[in-house]
């Protein structure tokens, strides 16, 4: 049976009749002969080159790190050297500058350090210690003292002091095992004694209503804790101590100013502090003048180096990353030591 001849709409555009089949993939028996391992090396070759490229990055991420490391190391084990040394005649410098405390720029081994250098060079005519410190620990203090007075009289070498702004408690002390103190006539000179200082918050903790609740092994182990009160033994026990390190104190003044110390001035070892005028005076000091003047027109070696011994970048980095919580508990605790400022 034939199919009936159909008549379209004028204007209308019939649909096209779509392919009876149309060819999805050429069949593999078109492709060339061996493609199957020509994909296969190309899929290869490109994970190892993605795995070259790997190792190359980890290689080079050890490498940064190693000569990260390195370099660290060397600037942590390497120290500060004056910054000239010198053979011809000069004035050695040594700065001590802020708290005198372990680990300090002002610190014993630091400033012992520094001396040594400036003793040893033959060049160094005098050695200087440029002050400006408010203080700190008299045990550190005694150190540097007692170095003095050992490398003075093995290298036969004066030593001064040149106070700028501030000389004070533990810096006086320093102060006082030089043969002589020149000062500014505005410094700040003195205050020869000795504190501990502390909170208690007893008293806001009952009207808060907290409770401390501490455990110790010894009745006196909890002593100077801000959170518990202090028995009358106990502060007879410290003002006993704190005397002690006056008397320390005091005597080591008295034997390094001898006869120029005016002892009948009132409040002398009281922790009073003076003027740099007032201080020559009394005979705390000797002379006003500056660094450049004691250079210039006692040593007579005009040219100044300086021998400081500073704390490196790496050490500071290593102080504050490293060993950042096991230092804040040792200076925490360091915290209820005498302080002679």
């Amino acid at each position: 049976m034939t199919e009936p001849t159909r008549t379209e709409p004028e204007g209308f555009e019939p649909f096209e009749r779509p392919p009876a089949r149309a060819a999805v993939s050429a069949s593999p028996k078109d492709q060339p002969a061996g493609w199957e391992r020509a994909t296969l090396e190309k899929l290869a070759f490109a994970a190892l080159n993605e795995q070259r490229a790997a190792r190359r990055w980890k290689t080079f991420v050890r490498l940064a790190w190693l000569v990260f490391f390195i370099t660290i190391g060397w600037l942590a084990f390497s120290r500060a050297q004056p910054a000239a040394v010198k053979s011809t005649a000069h004035t050695a410098v040594v700065e001590i500058k802020g708290e005198i405390a372990e680990g300090a720029d002002a610190s014993a081994e630091f400033i012992s350090s520094a001396m040594k250098s400036a003793f040893e060079d033959d060049g160094a005519k005098a050695v200087v210690l440029l002050i400006n410190s408010p203080g700190g620990s008299p045990v550190q203090a005694g150190i540097v003292a007692d170095e003095i007075k050992r490398m003075r009289a093995k290298y036969n070498k004066p030593v001064y002091a040149v106070v700028e702004e501030t000389c004070a408690s533990a810096a006086y002390y320093i102060a006082s095992a030089t043969d002589k103190i020149f000062v500014d006539k505005a410094s700040l000179v003195g205050s020869i004694g000795v504190l501990m200082d502390g909170f208690g918050f007893t008293g806001v903790m009952e009207k808060v209503g907290v409770e401390r609740r501490l455990l110790t092994s010894g009745e006196n182990k909890g002593f100077l804790d801000p959170f518990s009160p202090v028995s009358d033994a106990q502060r007879a026990h410290a003002q006993q101590m704190l005397d002690q390190i006056h008397a320390q104190f005091i005597n080591v003044v008295k034997a390094g100013r001898g006869d120029r110390l005016k002892l009948q001035t009132p409040g002398l070892f009281s922790g009073l502090f003076w003027t740099g005028q007032q201080a020559v005076e009394i005979g705390l000091a000797d002379q006003i003048g500056s660094v450049d003047f004691v250079a210039r027109d006692i040593v007579k070696a005009e040219e100044l180096v300086d021998y400081t011994r500073r704390e490196n970048v790496a050490e500071k980095l290593a102080k504050r990353f490293g060993a950042a919580m096991g230092e804040a508990t040792v200076r925490a605790a360091s915290r209820m030591a005498p302080s002679v400022r």
